[in-house]
């Protein structure tokens, strides 16, 4: 099975959680890019992407499950997804620093107001284009602990399919192999 991992806000292909299903699916092949900061430059990156891939199955968190849920057409799994990324407290203007090695070995972005601007801009046409296949083949996995995005009754207007789960909002390894794992292995394969 092919598998998209859409990484979260400031991190990279190279997150602990790639190296988790990496390990955990040998069988698999995981493709983990580097997301770019600007949702202008993201979007159509990923969609590229997932059209020369073409995907078994695109799992997102966080802001990758935010652009997981607009990969229309493929089967997809958005953790924690913030579809509200340009109200949270994390994305402010200046400069920041990266949590994960990234490919082009850039330690730190820059926000801008512009910046801001594309994500409110993309998050007031996020769901557009919905179609029976989305409904039925996008699920959101939501952590009753998480203090960092709150998007379940978002994600439940568009979509019937969630699970809620013990924990909070970054994937941990006890996540990935409770919930995360048997889900895949249940429904994708």
């Amino acid at each position: 099975m092919k598998i998209l991992y859409f990484h979260g806000f400031a991190s990279s292909g190279t997150s602990g959680t790639v190296e988790t299903l990496r390990n955990a699916l040998p069988e698999d092949e995981i493709i983990a890019p580097d997301i770019p900061m600007s949702p202008a430059e993201a979007l159509p990156m990923l969609r590229a992407l997932c059209e020369q891939e073409q995907p078994d199955l695109i799992i997102g968190t966080s802001m990758g499950g935010m652009y997981a849920q607009q990969m229309f057409g493929y089967r997809r799994i958005c953790v924690n997804p913030a579809f509200n990324m340009s109200k949270m407290g994390s994305l402010k203007t200046g400069v920041h620093k990266y949590h994960n090695r990234r490919q082009d070995n850039a330690k730190e972005f820059r926000v801008t107001k512009d910046t801001m601007h594309e994500y409110a801009q993309m998050e007031r046409l996020q769901f557009k284009g919905i179609t029976a296949f989305d409904k039925e083949n996008c699920i959101g996995l939501f952590g009753i602990n998480d203090k960092v995005v709150n998007t379940y009754d978002v994600f439940r207007k568009y979509y019937p399919n969630t699970i809620r789960f013990e924990g909070e909002h970054q994937l941990n390894d006890k996540v990935i192999r409770k919930v995360l794992l048997p889900l895949i292995k249940e429904r994708f394969r």
